[in-house]
């Protein structure tokens, strides 16, 4: 049954490329902008190979061309939203392959599932042609949806993508030698809650999460995530909270672009910073360490954090530390974000206070394509991916590519129509 079925398919594949090539070499094909224009002179009859999910097609086609000018024009390509010589549909399932996996792997894919062969560097063309209007898309959508909205979060986090030596030279990293391997991709979260379960924790509403990436500074970054606030229905969320870890380029972001939202601090990462505290206050390892940092871990989450901030200073005085020292510093950490740390009340109003989703998200839409073992990136051609991803992953792949040719698709039908 195996070989009858593939054997169809290529039976279908070659009766496809028939039909395309009959139905776009039809003399009456209406064509939009078909016609000379003052001062253009029209060559007909050029021929063109054509790649289509079907196999390779040839037409014949006008060129109108402009001495004055010295441009060109091909008006069926333009028509049929050719991407050089790839037909859209074919341009939309090799970057759909690509933005999951390796360009060499895609291609294999390509092959073994659709019967189409194009080699991985065939496909990172078209990924790098194709991912700009993509990404246009993300940020031209609207969101249809007029539904309430009672509680609508945003997260933010970076993380380091491996890149060639180019794009790394004069920064400064983490490397021994103070030298950087990788570039900050920053990416943001936009998710909605309208419930909670039978305990009363927060249930994140189904497909809701949207994702928004890039290699920006924090202050253009700020006005992306911003913009997918206002698309997603910013304005009309009843309540809306900004959670994050301790980067200050994260709170200032948050400070400017959601100014009337609660800010929380990610719990698991106070939790970090808190038995580091321990620590450094009772010794690495030692008994005293873990009871305290129970001890204070209770405390934290029952929002008396003043009350841990009071007992590590007494502990520091007890200590006879200088003034200004490591673990001064991590106090007062803890003094200057307590109003992002009342995870009781956060508990009590069945909101969310941990940033597991962006942290899922740089894992799932940037590490699993973009980090794996070998991969190092231009940013352009890291761009191109991420911009791919976020499509993918934010469930609007099929929204944004048919809006991407459906100007194509209503130019090419109204010229038929008439």
């Amino acid at each position: 049954m195996e070989a009858v079925e593939l054997g169809l398919r290529e039976a279908l594949r070659k009766d496809g490329r028939v039909l395309l090539e009959t139905l776009y070499n039809q003399p009456g094909l209406s064509v939009p902008d078909n016609a000379s224009q003052p001062g253009e002179k029209c060559h007909p009859a050029r021929a063109k190979d054509i790649q289509t999910l079907f196999g390779t097609i040839q037409v014949s086609r006008n060129y109108f061309y402009q001495p004055e000018t010295q441009t060109g024009r091909f008006p069926l390509d333009q028509a049929l939203g050719l991407v050089h010589s790839f037909s859209p549909a074919l341009v939309r399932l090799a970057a759909r392959a690509a933005a999951k996996e390796g360009y060499e792997s895609a291609s294999q894919d390509l092959l073994a599932q659709a019967g189409v062969h194009l080699e991985g560097r065939q496909i990172q063309r078209l990924v790098n042609l194709s991912a700009p209007g993509v990404a246009a898309q993300l940020e031209q959508g609207a969101n249809l949806k007029t539904d309430p909205i009672p509680i609508l979060y945003a997260e933010v986090d970076g993380t380091g993508v491996p890149m060639v030596e180019e794009e790394l030279e004069g920064r400064p990293g983490q490397q021994e030698d103070g030298s950087a391997k990788t570039r900050e991709a920053k990416l943001g979260a936009i998710f909605t809650q309208t419930k909670t379960d039978q305990e009363g924790l927060p249930v994140r509403d189904h497909a809701s999460t949207t994702y928004v990436g890039s290699f920006e500074g924090a202050t253009e970054f700020g006005s992306r995530i911003r913009a997918e606030g206002l698309r997603r229905g910013l304005a009309r969320a009843s309540q809306v909270v900004f959670i994050g870890d301790g980067a200050a380029w994260i709170w200032e972001l948050a400070r400017v672009n959601f100014p009337a939202a609660i800010f929380i601090l990610d719990l698991y990462y106070a939790l970090e910073r808190l038995h580091a505290l321990c620590a450094g206050l009772y010794g690495q390892d030692s008994p005293w360490a873990a009871r305290m940092a129970h001890t204070w871990t209770a405390m934290l989450k029952n929002d008396q954090v003043g009350q841990v901030i009071a007992a590590a200073r007494r502990r520091r005085q007890d200590l006879g530390l200088p003034p200004q020292d490591a673990l001064e510093k991590q106090i007062a950490y803890f003094e200057h974000h307590q109003d992002k740390m009342r995870y009781q009340t956060y508990r009590q109003q069945g909101l969310f206070y941990g940033s597991g989703v962006i942290e899922g998200g740089c894992k799932s839409v940037i590490g699993q394509r973009l980090k794996e073992s070998g991969m190092f990136w231009t940013e352009a051609g890291a761009t191109s991916v991420l911009n791919l991803r976020l499509a993918l992953k934010s469930n609007r792949w099929d929204e944004c590519w048919d809006r991407l040719h459906n100007s194509l698709y209503l130019k090419i039908k109204a010229a038929a129509q008439n």
